[in-house]
């Protein structure tokens, strides 16, 4: 046999074996949630169930889903330089939009495509203090007394932390009839007691929880019931400020995304099943609001305070885009805020 032969048999063999092995692997199909801060355990929840909701209909589609989480604002800007997500599920409009203004990763009426402008729940900011509140704060006037210490996260960097903001604005706008000038020395009181700006939800709960900084934490509702769940309402007590803001959690799917990884109908499902009663169950349990079939309702409204809530473009008669400009941008009102108190 010649030197040829034996080569040209033992490259069948290695092709032969390589071709085994192939087709004994099961391939799955893996889809990338792109979410914020403070989401962690409710989809940890809610991926559990989907995969198994998933198998039920396609028992021969192995589904992995994969969690990247931080501050809203930095997941979208991450999305926008190539974190190949299928779907996200934001805190914040603008967040999903600029993927859209800046990226054309998804269509311009993306808000169109799921029911209740793509917010499958919602939520509202609140004040997480300590057992017997010794500071006695109950509303955002309570927050611009000298010595009060707060924890919330960076507007810059953070929905959670915008929400927070544009509530206090609200607040002290109406409280002054919306006269600028007073506004602005409320709301300069109330960021000079900052102690801490982290840049997310979750970095604000290490610093007030674990690291035992300041007075009060910011934080949405649902959060707060987080903290509140684990350590025991002997520790710590809850306040929602009335007015308040109504936080809305968009999610959409990427498109082109999930065209590059073909995961179209599984991403589409997913936000779907955010819907139904099973997963508005999940959310619900974790101290989200729901959204009923008949609007802004809560499926179980009695763990919830009762609250006069706003939403952000009705009360500031603007575009989430032109918010941002008008505070949030370099030089804008935030920046001007913190400067004439030394901040920044």
């Amino acid at each position: 046999m010649t030197i040829t032969c034996i080569i040209y048999r033992i490259l069948k063999i290695i092709i032969f074996l390589y071709c085994f092995e192939q087709s004994a692997v099961v391939y799955s199909t893996v889809l990338l949630n792109s979410s914020y801060d403070v989401s962690r355990e409710l989809f940890s929840e809610i991926n559990f169930n989907f995969i198994e909701y998933w198998k039920n209909i396609h028992p021969d589609d192995t589904l992995i889903i994969k969690q990247s989480h931080a501050g809203s604002t930095r997941q979208a800007m991450a999305v926008l330089q190539g974190l190949r997500a299928d779907v996200v599920t934001y805190n914040q409009v603008i967040d999903v939009q600029i993927l859209y203004e800046r990226g054309k990763l998804i269509p311009k009426n993306w808000q169109d495509r799921l029911p209740n402008r793509s917010s499958p729940f919602f939520s509202t900011m609140s004040f997480l203090v300590k057992k017997g509140n010794p500071k006695e704060i109950y509303n955002w006037n309570d927050l611009t007394k000298e010595g009060v210490k707060i924890i919330f996260p960076n507007p810059k960097t953070s929905g959670n932390g915008r929400y927070t903001y544009l509530a206090a604005w609200n607040a002290f706008f109406q409280d002054n009839c919306k006269n600028i000038k007073h506004t602005r020395n409320q709301m300069r009181k109330f960021l000079k007691n900052v102690v801490v700006f982290d840049t997310g939800g979750r970095a604000s709960t290490a610093t007030f929880v674990d690291r035992n900084h300041g007075d009060v934490l910011i934080n949405f509702e649902s959060e707060s019931k987080l903290i509140q769940n684990q350590f025991g309402s002997n520790k710590y007590e809850i306040i929602i400020p009335n007015p308040n803001i109504l936080v809305e959690f968009p999610v959409t799917w990427i498109d082109k995304n999930v065209i590059k990884n073909g995961t179209k109908n599984v991403a589409q499902a997913y936000l779907q099943y955010l819907y139904t009663d099973e997963a508005k169950k999940i959310i619900n349990k974790f101290g989200y609001r729901v959204i009923d079939t008949a609007g802004v309702i809560d499926t179980n409204f009695n763990i919830f305070s009762d609250i006069q809530l706003f939403k952000v473009e009705e009360q500031y008669k603007e575009s989430w885009s032109n918010i941002m400009k008008i505070h949030f941008q370099r030089g804008g009102e935030l920046d001007y805020l913190l400067s004439s108190i030394g901040q920044y």
